[in-house]
């Protein structure tokens, strides 16, 4: 049986982060109380609270944010959403 040593897609963006250690982790967490809510973005190495920051994104989903309609009323992307919920509901 053939097995793969890596991923079967290729990455699209790649953002460097800081590894804290052990010791500054206790640091920050005692810093906020122990509140996750009161540390900043940039003491938190994997966001598990949220799904930010665990994977690249795919193409199609890159291509969707930049043809994505930003406007608040009337947005194209909205009768996407709506029509796609209207055909699996």
């Amino acid at each position: 049986m053939f097995r793969t040593i890596f991923e079967p897609f290729k990455i699209k963006a790649v953002e460097k982060i800081y590894l804290s250690s052990r010791e500054e982790r206790i640091k920050y967490l005692e810093g906020a109380y122990y509140n996750i809510f009161r540390l900043k973005s940039s003491q938190v190495i994997i966001d598990l609270l949220t799904d930010s920051g665990t994977s690249a994104m795919s193409a199609d989903q890159w291509a969707a944010m930049i043809v994505g309609d930003e406007s608040y009323a009337g947005a194209s992307s909205w009768y996407n959403f709506l029509n796609a919920l209207r055909e699996l509901t």
